[in-house]
């Protein structure tokens, strides 16, 4: 007797409970189902339409698409959709159905248990594919929650790919301008050369300085030569030896003048005038200096550049975004509650919990 109403306890009346609540009361529930992949960019090429959106999916998109997941599954998730419809109204409890239904007034870490249990995310990450299916008590409902998530998807992983990209680019920026700052400084420190020295280039100035004492020091000989001559004919206080004593005269002091600004000049210490006198080769060798490091500055600032503009093209080009070839579905029967397949294992579970009692029972009768 006691089997018997074990039996009635465990089995029958819990088979005929969810049965009757199967057949009568659970409300319908209807799923969207979408499939989409992140893709980027820079994916080879593939042959066939299934390898357009998987192949790039699977390398480097991967940790992308693993954060979608976790995304759709978040705690975010579920308060952007509280938000855009009231989950309170989307999966309002439907007539007597209190067991598929949403409680009114639920904290936020029980709509999230609700949440994932209404909606599935799948993702092969040998594809890089990714199946959503989410669940409601109708069609339209269903539908629009996908599409809402999907709208949100994209948004994450477009941001995500702006984020990247502007990281990138700011640092890229960030060289342009300290290159920039480094040759409007050396450029600044040859202008300050140029006008303490007084001269462009100071080999060139050397050189032509050179040339003009060389050709002041020619006419004196030739002059000397001159007056030596003119001494051995005519007397001391003549005319012309007095003109000639005259611009030998000349040509010393200016061969003197000339050779004091070859020799001499301004000095300058970083591009600042120091006030000091100082050789034709201190001249060149400060001067080399500053103009190597403008050249080095100019080169550098070039690098710069041309790094900046291939950072913005690898930006563009390594840009992830979703593919959803799949578009959320509208059902047009309902798939869940399975009428049939939970009052068998309501069944099939108060059958073996019922045989451990009756086992039980026995070894203990036995025993006694």
């Amino acid at each position: 007797m006691a089997i018997v109403g074990g039996f009635v306890a465990m089995v029958a009346i819990p088979a005929a409970v969810s049965t009757t609540y199967m057949a009568f009361i659970a409300a319908d529930q209807y799923h969207s189902f979408s499939s989409f992949s992140v893709r980027s960019i820079t994916a080879a090429p593939s042959g066939d339409l299934l390898g357009m959106f998987t192949q790039s999916s699977s390398g480097s998109t991967a940790g992308d698409s693993y954060v979608l997941v976790d995304f759709i599954l978040s705690e975010r998730m579920v308060q952007m959709v509280d938000e855009a419809f009231g989950m309170d109204k989307v999966f309002a409890r439907q007539g007597a159905d209190f067991f598929y239904g949403i409680s009114p007034g639920m904290p936020i870490e029980d709509k999230l248990n609700y949440w994932r249990s209404m909606v599935t995310v799948n993702f092969d990450s040998s594809s890089g594919i990714m199946d959503l299916q989410v669940k409601a008590f109708s069609p339209e409902m269903s539908q629009k929650v996908a599409t809402f998530v999907l709208a949100q998807s994209e948004k994450l992983i477009n941001d995500l790919s702006i984020t990247a990209r502007d990281e990138v680019l700011k640092t890229a920026q960030s060289e342009v301008q300290t290159a920039e700052d480094r040759l409007t400084q050396t450029r600044a420190a040859l202008r300050s050369y140029r006008d303490a020295a007084q001269e462009a280039d100071p080999v060139e100035g050397a050189k032509l300085a050179t040339q003009l004492v060389g050709s002041l020091e020619e006419q004196l000989v030739k002059l000397k030569t001159d007056l030596s001559t003119a001494l051995t004919q005519m007397g001391e206080n003549t005319p012309r030896v007095r003109l000639m004593r005259t611009q030998i005269a000349s040509l010393e002091d200016q061969l003197t003048k000339e050779r004091q600004r070859f020799g001499t000049g301004t000095a300058t210490k970083g591009g600042r005038a120091t006030g000091s006198a100082t050789d034709v080769a201190g001249r060149i060798a400060l001067y080399e200096s500053i103009q190597t490091q403008n050249e080095f500055a100019e080169r550098a600032y070039t690098s710069s550049l041309a790094a900046l503009e291939k950072a913005r093209v690898d930006a563009g080009s390594k840009q992830r975004y979703l593919a959803v070839f799949i578009k959320p579905t509208l059902s047009q029967m309902a798939q869940y509650p399975s009428r049939l397949l939970n009052p068998i294992l309501v069944t099939l579970g108060g059958l073996l919990m019922w045989g451990v009692a009756v086992m039980i029972f026995y070894n203990i009768r036995d025993r006694h």
